[in-house]
């Protein structure tokens, strides 16, 4: 009896060790194995399906740049002394295995998605090793699994453009921590980014300017740039889903075609577009097609939010108070959801899924076909009744899950409410940790769960780094790892692990553990010099920083956007990115304030 109790001892403590390899996000389970695996220039990787070939080439790719080892890639898997496997295992999209003895690796997967995820877990066990002519391995077993198939991440173009290869950085990082889904939000009031061919003056007039800078070339990506970044991202296990907002946030459309206006209130002018003519749903019916044809998704993303911020002109709109009498609607709500579902069905006419805020829930869309995404935390009834109509559900609650929000007590910069920041402990802990005492949490209908980077205080790739990481990286444990699994100090030993890669890559990150390792990068807002590492800040009540009313961007702003440091060096913008146009329209200065 006490030999067994021993070996059981034994098993366990190997399988406890094991659980504490740096891979981000955890694996559901790890057990520690006998002996090592050598990585060497002869080190080869095979693949037993020719869909793997890509992700066998794009492993290769990435052990090249992070260890400076050149393995080789064979179409088939024989002589192969790495396997890049799909086999009849667990049928979950993303599980998979990952084996490693001392004469071979095996990953397999019964799904594409799954061996690549596996890839990338046998990636980051290699970068935490030190560069070599060989790297060594533990063998080990892993059986993981995705806790939810929505991992998101949402970038704000419209108020600062940011260009191809930033992206596809952004991209990167995402298939290294597994997530799955990139959200593009392209059209907004401050500038429209996507080519519509049948509408070329959305991108030569719509594109001009953004949130600081209404005189601003027009910048936005052309149909062959999008189809380039969803190869990209499809290479990475990554879909690219588009945001094309309305009937708000439509100021940059009306601004190129003011005809289908609907009206201006003071600070939200042209906001909406109008919704009694049928020209209004020509035009964007047209623009959906465009986009739902470019996107292989078939997922559209309508926006649907804050409309209410400039319906006021549709009541002072005497075409559209006699359409809505024409059309018995008691109030302006009533006719917001007409125009949804009427924009909606032309989506769904593609056989695109609908995508929106969780402002839609009120309308009428097929519950099978549409997708609710819950960004209002202070509204969990609208979170219930999406559950209650049937709708499936992604959460991206402003707390934690927008990274416009600052991160720590002592920053100066970004969206802030009274004593409230979004840590990368509350992005770990989320859902659970915030979500507590919310019953919904529990229905198979939430699919998953998405972080949104808005970017009216974002100009420059590196304050973009600054806000992005590592809150991606907690981004990533609350996707995938099972709450029972979650240990909030385990994750900060593998954080310290992951914030050594993102100095290597020349991340300009900022790092809980030590939080004035690096300036807060500031792009618009308040300059204050810092005092040396201190243990609190304590401003005056006329030094503290102006913090935001609810939901609010700061005012201020100054024309030095651009910060230079030794310890990082930012990526080009592709400069076929950027068009200039001598017809764009007049110049706008935008005075309009995000609430989300």
């Amino acid at each position: 009896m006490k030999i067994k109790f021993v070996l059981v001892f034994l098993l366990f403590c190997g399988s406890v060790k094991a659980q504490n390899v740096n891979i981000i996000p955890q694996p559901k389970l790890v057990t520690a194995g006998t002996g090592q695996f050598t990585f060497n220039n002869h080190s080869s990787v095979g693949v037993n399906d020719a869909s793997l070939l890509p992700v066998a080439r794009y492993f290769q790719k990435q052990v090249n740049q992070s260890t400076g080892l050149t393995l080789n890639v064979d179409n088939k898997d024989a002589g192969s002394t790495i396997h890049l496997l799909l086999t009849n295992g667990d049928p979950t999209p993303g599980a998979y295995s990952l084996k490693i003895s001392p004469e071979e690796i095996t990953v397999s997967s019964s799904n594409r998605d799954g061996v690549f995820y596996g890839a990338m877990s046998l990636l980051q066990l290699l970068r935490d090793q030190p560069r070599g002519e060989t790297i060594s391995l533990q063998a080990l077993a892993i059986n993981d699994v995705p806790r939810y198939q929505w991992r998101g991440l949402m970038l704000d173009e419209s108020r600062h453009f940011f260009g191809m290869e930033k992206v596809k950085q952004i991209l990167d990082w995402m298939a290294y921590y597994k997530l799955n889904k990139f959200h593009w939000h392209l059209t907004d009031a401050q500038g429209w980014r996507l080519e519509i061919k049948k509408y070329p003056k959305l991108t030569l007039v719509g594109g001009r300017g953004n949130h600081t800078d209404s005189t601003a070339d027009p910048q936005y990506y052309t149909q062959p740039q999008i189809k380039e970044i969803i190869a990209y991202a499809a290479d990475r296990s990554i879909t690219v889903i588009p945001e094309i907002d309305m009937p708000g946030h439509a100021t940059a459309a009306n601004k190129a075609y003011p005809q289908f206006s609907g009206g201006s209130v003071e600070g939200y002018e042209n906001f909406t577009f109008n919704p009694s003519i049928d020209s209004t749903y020509q035009f964007l019916g047209d623009i959906i097609k465009e986009t739902t044809a470019l996107f292989p998704s078939k997922m559209m993303h309508l926006g649907g939010d804050e409309v209410a911020l400039g319906v006021k002109a549709w009541s002072l709109n005497p075409s559209i108070a006699g359409f809505m009498q024409k059309n018995n609607f008691a109030d302006v709500g009533e006719l917001e959801r007409y125009f949804f579902k009427r924009v909606a069905d032309t989506a769904l006419s593609t056989g695109a899924k609908v995508l929106a805020w969780d402002e839609a829930t009120g309308t009428n869309l097929p519950a099978d076909k549409a997708i609710i995404f819950w960004w209002r935390q202070n509204l969990p009834g609208q979170l219930h009744l999406a559950i209650q109509k049937g709708y499936q559900v992604v959460l991206c609650p402003r707390l934690p899950m927008y990274f416009d929000f600052v991160q720590d007590a002592d920053h100066i910069s970004g969206r802030r409410w009274k004593g409230v920041y979004n840590t990368v402990g509350s992005v770990y802990g989320f859902p659970e940790k915030s979500m507590q005492n919310n019953e919904d949490l529990q229905s198979k209908q939430i699919i998953g769960v998405q972080a949104n980077i808005w970017t009216e205080m974002i100009g420059s790739e590196k304050r973009l780094d600054f806000m992005l990481f590592p809150r991606i990286a907690g981004l990533a444990e609350a996707g995938w790892t099972a709450p029972e699994l979650k240990d909030e100090e385990a994750f900060d030993n593998r954080l310290k692990a992951s914030i050594k890669i993102y100095d290597a890559a020349n991340i300009y990150y900022f790092n809980p553990f030590d939080k004035f390792f690096h300036d807060e990068a500031i792009d618009f807002g308040p300059k204050i010099r810092r005092m040396p590492k201190p243990e609190s800040v304590d401003y005056s009540d006329e030094d503290r920083p102006r913090r935001r009313r609810h939901g609010r961007s700061s005012k201020k702003s100054h024309s030095s956007s651009k910060h230079s440091s030794s310890k990082h060096s930012s990526s080009k913008k592709s400069s076929s990115s950027k068009k200039s146009s001598s017809s764009s329209g007049k110049s706008h200065k935008s005075s309009h304030k995000k609430k989300r």
